[in-house]
This record gives structure tokens, sequence and C-alpha cells, in this order.
């Protein structure tokens, strides 16, 4: 592990040059990236090395208006989120109605929004809202942390529940298997910006992102689209298709996010601004997963006590 930590410390002091960490990279150094991305290129890499391919962030271009593919993740997150939530609102025994999903999803977009970026600058960029308070508007530049879009879920559920009087836990145990699609769309969204390379590696599916240097690195984004989207998914919604006890559902997801996203940051290149915070390896997305862990853990001991009991 040490010796993954030395092989990624150039990339780290390439990011801390650039002036930006791996999330957030400000449009200006983007096109620098593009730039040296087709620079590289033209000088040519080993052909048998996979390459970044050359996308373009900004998915539609109408005159002065932009639309990126990182906001449109989102749409398609929230989008995701919403219709199977009508889905699940059509069992038996559910804590919502179809109609009332519509008004649940609205909540949550804005906790999901507001968290995620309050949470980026308050765990990974303390000081920048001050710097710049626009920076919380731009969405297609990333900058938005899991953990702080977690708390402003929690806190749409709990503003939600008292709304409609159904129970926190309830609402958690609801809204939980409708979230991992759009962590995974999110991931994708990070892969087109260039953000949140992983360490230098030499398996097969390695690649090289010329901005970062010649060395091919884990495709963090994409490990993390496939299990925080993907399998996070099918193990959440499989375990919500039978009843289960209160708080049951939530534990399941907090412990197998946390899980999935412990083991992806030993590959993933941390913050150049933050770097590793302990032993070579430790980083701060360890620091902040593993409370979760210990909480859905928690979660699974009260619910399945208390269903004994």
């Amino acid at each position: 592990m040490q010796q993954l930590a030395d092989r990624s410390s150039g990339a780290e002091e390439s990011w801390a040059r650039l002036g930006a960490g791996t999330e957030g990279i400000g449009w200006a150094v983007r096109k620098a990236h593009r730039r040296a991305l087709r620079v590289n290129r033209a000088n040519g890499y080993d052909a048998r090395m996979i390459t970044y391919p050359d996308i373009d962030p900004v998915a539609i271009q109408l005159g002065p208006l932009a639309v990126h593919w990182y906001g449109l993740m989102y749409v398609f997150g929230f989008a995701a989120g919403w219709w199977l939530g009508r889905i699940r609102a059509k069992r038996p025994h559910s804590p919502l109605t179809p109609t009332q999903v519509d008004d649940l999803v609205f909540y949550i977009a804005v906790g999901i929004v507001a968290g995620g970026k309050l949470g980026y600058h308050l765990f990974y960029n303390l000081g920048g809202i001050a710097a710049d308070p626009l920076s919380l508007l731009r969405l297609w530049e990333g900058g938005m942390s899991f953990h702080g879009g977690m708390l402003g879920v929690f806190i749409a559920c709990w503003l939600f529940q008292r709304k409609v009087g159904c129970g926190f836990f309830p609402m958690t145990d609801f809204v939980a298997p409708l979230i991992p699609p759009g962590l995974g769309f999110g991931r994708i969204g990070n892969f087109i910006n260039g953000e949140l390379w992983g360490a230098p590696s030499d398996l097969p599916w390695a690649m090289v992102y010329p901005p970062l240097g010649p060395d091919p690195r884990h495709p963090s984004q994409l490990y993390q689209a496939l299990l925080e989207g993907l399998v996070l998914f099918a193990i959440v919604w499989w375990f919500s298709s039978r009843p289960r006890p209160a708080m049951a559902v939530s534990g399941v997801f907090l412990v197998g996010y946390g899980t999935f996203r412990f083991l992806v940051e030993f590959v993933r290149l941390p913050d150049a601004h933050i770097g590793y915070l302990a032993f070579g390896w430790v980083t701060m997305g360890h620091v902040l997963t593993l409370p979760m862990i210990l909480g859905g853990a928690l979660l699974l001991w009260l619910a399945y006590g208390k269903s004994k009991g």
C-alpha cells in the first residue's frame, strides 16, 4: 500500500500545480486539460494503453446556454428516483402514495444539491464559499460531497415525514433504494468531467489521463459508478422487496455504500490540497465513510434486535 501511495505522489503534485483538487475543477482548468489531452495523443502513448476519451463536458450548446453532462446526470438521477419511488409507493404498506412521491423528490433534490455543495466546502475545501460564493450555484463544475448530500437527504426526509406523519425511519427506508441510481449517474458525470481519478495502476483496464502524466491509473469514477450505482441498487432494491423491520433497509444502504466507498478510497487519488491524512493511505473519504458503516451496522442491530424482542 505504501508503494501505491508513493506512485501516486507525482500525480498529487500535478494537481497541486494546477491549483485544484480532484473535485470542483474550474472551467478554464478543464479546457487546459483537454488541450493537454490532444497534445499528448499527438505525441503518442503506448497503443496498448487505454487513453481517456476526449469528452466535451458540454452536452448541448444553444447560443450562450450550455447544458453540461454533469448537470444532466443529476436530472437522470432525480428522474430515476422519482420513477422508482412511484413503483415503491404502489406496494402494500407503503408510507407514501404515488402523488406524495412527487413532492418528496423535490425535497430530496433540494437536500442533495444544498447539502452536497455545502458539504464539499466544509469537508474538502473549507473557506471556498467565502472566496467564491457563486461556486455553490455552478453544479456543472463538480465539487459535490456525497456525505454532505446524505445529510441534506436526512434533513429533507425529516421535514417531509413531519408533513405526512409517517415517521423518520419509515421515510428513510422508503428513500434508500431510490438513491443508488443517482450515485451511479453522478460518478459517470465525474468521469466525463475528468475528476476523481485513481492512483497509478498496471491493471489491463487502467486508463491514461494525460493531464496527470503518462502513467495508467485506476478509473475510480467507473468503479464507484458500478459499485455505488448498479451493485448497491441491486442489493438494496432486492432487500427492500419484502417487509423488513424499521431501520433495516436504511442500515443495509449505509453499510453497503460505506463498504464500497471505503474500498475504492484505497485506489482513488485524494484531493491534492488535503492528501493522505495518516499512514500514507488514509483519506478524508475513509474518515467520513467509516461512521456510515458503523451507523448502518447499529441500525441493523437495533432493527432485528427489536423485531426479536
